[in-house]
């Protein structure tokens, strides 16, 4: 019975060591996350149909906040929105090892309409690549939210 509770004892630290190495992992991961996300809402990436295809999967595909599907090609070929957008309470869930959802509001100065976002990333040769994207219209304004996050 001692040896059982000393050995539980001895598994719950190795936990919270794990957790915790987890943690700062996922907030090293939130970071980069949350730069690549600032980064192709830039217009200097927007503008390149090279950085796009750096920053994009091949598999990847967009629910526009049109309603309209998106995919890579048409991104590269057509060109995306050149809109000036500002990023506000990003937040990010761990989906599986390699890949992670993040969430965000976007204030679309150039439309005046604000956004809903959310993205998949996957880990795939060596890189986050952007999977999956989509944009809903919402009332909500950036004052609504935390400026911070």
């Amino acid at each position: 019975m001692l040896r059982t509770l000393k050995y539980n004892l001895e598994m719950q630290k190795e936990h919270k060591k794990r957790d915790l190495g987890a943690r700062a992992m996922d907030n090293q991961i939130r970071d980069l996350l949350k730069t690549l996300e600032q980064s192709h809402l830039s217009l200097e990436i927007r503008k390149s149909p090279e950085a796009l295809d750096n920053i994009l999967a091949d598999d990847f595909f967009e629910i526009g906040s049109s309603g309209a599907m998106f995919y890579k090609q048409d991104c590269l070929k057509n060109g995306v929105a050149l809109d000036e957008l500002k990023l506000y309470n990003f937040d990010m869930q761990v989906l599986a090892p390699d890949v992670v959802l993040t969430t965000y509001f976007i204030n679309n100065k150039t439309r005046n309409r604000n956004t809903l976002r959310s993205s998949i990333w996957k880990f795939i040769d060596g890189r986050w690549q952007l999977l999956f994207h989509q944009g809903t219209v919402t009332k909500l304004h950036s004052s609504d939210f935390n400026t911070t996050g």
